[in-house]
């Protein structure tokens, strides 16, 4: 009989998971935190996600602009969002945008997806992980310099991404310049 082998816990994720099932419950209670953690703990060994390789080095002044410019792009898309639904003289012209991305990592697809998505006006619809392409619905495509500028937008964000996180192996491999 084969014994099987408890995977490592984080118990970061442990701790994450168990502050938001005390706050789900809203109740500070001695039960409430051990019943979060056991179920930190059986969601990590029930339900293990997939490792990402990670051989990066965190620039934290290119990470500070990733996050700052990441903000100012939140403000600026919220404030055209808001003018494109107030507008009843103009119809947007929507589009669903297909971005090859440079990098082959998961890590950088996923992370590029997910500051894309969060920005008011877009969203991504499908991300193919065997080739690294992006397909993005922008709400008005005339914002940022239409089509082509849209698409350079995603691939600054992924710039942008890689220069805070990335190794200097998978810039150069990227072509992204530090």
């Amino acid at each position: 009989m084969k014994r099987r082998r408890f995977r490592k816990i984080s118990w970061g994720t442990v701790f994450w998971i168990a502050l938001v099932w005390v706050l789900l419950w809203g109740d500070l209670h001695p039960g409430n935190i051990l019943a979060g953690a056991v179920i930190g703990v059986a969601v990590q060994e029930l339900l293990p996600l997939p490792r990402i390789p990670y051989s990066g080095k965190i620039r934290p002044l290119r990470l500070l602009g990733l996050v700052g410019r990441f903000f100012v792009d939140l403000i600026v898309a919220s404030f055209h969002v808001a003018a494109v639904a107030l507008d009843f003289r103009k119809q947007p012209k929507g589009a669903v945008i297909g971005v090859q991305t440079r990098s082959a990592s998961d890590l950088y697809l996923t992370l590029t997806a997910q500051i894309t998505t969060l920005v008011p006006g877009s969203v991504v619809v499908e991300a193919i992980r065997s080739n690294g392409m992006l397909y993005v619905h922008f709400i008005d495509v005339s914002f940022q310099g239409g089509v082509e500028g849209m698409r350079q937008g995603i691939l600054e964000t992924e710039a942008r991404i890689m220069r805070a996180i990335a190794s200097e192996a998978e810039l150069a491999e990227a072509e992204v310049e530090l």
